[in-house]
């Protein structure tokens, strides 16, 4: 059984930065996809950003030009930079995994946003 752990979530302000890190179980490559969600209060969860297995990146338009997505194949950890943090960005934040169909899910790391 895959395991995702996130973590690198806090408090910071308005326009500060962010590094979420999701460290897997098994080589992030035997992954056909692997991106980031994200959950605020009272809505529903959402797709923030994504890389395939040959290094495609794709953004929400939400995000895009704040948030950069990586990985790092030596420690099997996804990451997602964010940057130029805003309120709305407050949310709980979920790294996802996919091979053959299966989908796998972290538990979620805090993002608040506030001054």
């Amino acid at each position: 059984q895959v395991q995702l752990v996130e973590s690198g979530g806090g408090l910071v302000q308005p326009g500060g930065s962010l590094r979420l890190s999701c460290v897997a179980s098994a080589s992030i490559f035997s992954f056909d996809a692997m991106g980031w969600f994200r959950q605020a209060p009272g809505k529903e969860r959402e797709w923030v950003a994504g890389i395939d297995r040959v290094g495609m990146r794709n953004y929400a338009d939400s995000v895009k030009g704040r948030f950069t997505i990586s990985r790092d194949s030596a420690k099997n950890t996804l990451y997602l930079q964010m940057n130029s943090l805003k309120p709305e960005d407050t949310a709980v934040y979920y790294c996802k995994a996919q091979s053959r169909g299966t989908q796998y899910w972290g538990q979620g790391t805090q993002v608040t946003v506030s001054s």
